[in-house]
């Protein structure tokens, strides 16, 4: 049984589709990337699984049961995380309490349950020297990382990341893509966006191509990145007969 899985999901904006009908699974201790051009539908894809947006058509199902048109907090609580492309923590709390807070978000019954799973989820993510900086004081990879950790304090099973490697340098780059293998490696499955094909080559046994909301590619990552329809979404027509 796959622990995410999307049947014929449809989101529409007016007369726009921004979803369409679009299928997928993802099994327990995968990682798995969902790529495609701007405005392709990949957040807006997260935004319907996390329950921010309800689709109009379609299924979504984690770990066998219906999670379609319940709220966020309560998918949180059965085990989805998220993070978002534009990064917003508290930043007039230090990077410590943004964390507690996440915890907190996520269920925990006591505050010093959800202290312990903040220092240890700052840990992993490489932000103990900053623990006690305020938020807003954060470079954009102390930004990225405190995103990822808020999201992990929730004690997810599944953890959708969405664009945690845009705006880094190469070295960080390079951090952030054994950051998320030493996620994966800790228990939790990864669905990553990411425009960073060399991040996603790195990360993803299976991708999920996008584009104007449908799935024009699914398979083997290494695959489907060579393939005309895929090429051509990325690059233009004229890149598949160079």
């Amino acid at each position: 049984m796959s622990l995410l899985s999307l049947e014929h999901v449809t989101q529409r904006f007016g007369g726009l589709t921004a979803v369409d009908r679009v299928s997928l699974e993802v099994g327990a201790g995968e990682i798995v990337g969902v790529i495609g051009p701007n405005g392709s539908g990949k957040t807006t894809l997260f935004a319907t699984v996390s329950g921010f947006l309800e689709p109009q058509e379609g299924e979504i199902r984690f770990e066998g049961r219906s999670i379609r048109g319940l709220k966020p907090s309560r998918i949180s609580a059965l085990g989805i995380a998220r993070t978002f492309q534009v990064v917003q923590p508290f930043a007039g709390l230090t990077v410590f309490d943004n964390v507690v807070a996440g915890a907190l978000r996520g269920g925990r019954e006591t505050l010093d349950d959800a202290r312990r799973v903040a220092g240890e989820v700052i840990a992993q993510c490489g932000l103990a020297p900053e623990r006690g900086k305020f938020a807003g004081a954060l470079p954009i990879v102390g930004r990225k990382r405190l995103e990822i950790a808020r999201a992990l304090a929730t004690r997810p099973r599944l953890i959708l990341l969405d664009e945690v490697m845009a705006g880094l340098r190469p070295a960080e780059v390079d951090q952030a893509i054994e950051l998320v293998r030493a996620i994966r490696a800790s228990g939790v499955t990864v669905v990553v966006v990411e425009h960073l094909m060399r991040a996603v080559m790195a990360l993803a046994e299976r991708l999920y191509v996008l584009h104007h909301g449908a799935l024009i590619a699914q398979g083997d990552a290494r695959e489907v990145i060579q393939r005309p329809e895929v090429v051509e979404a990325y690059f233009g027509e004229r890149a598949t007969h160079a």
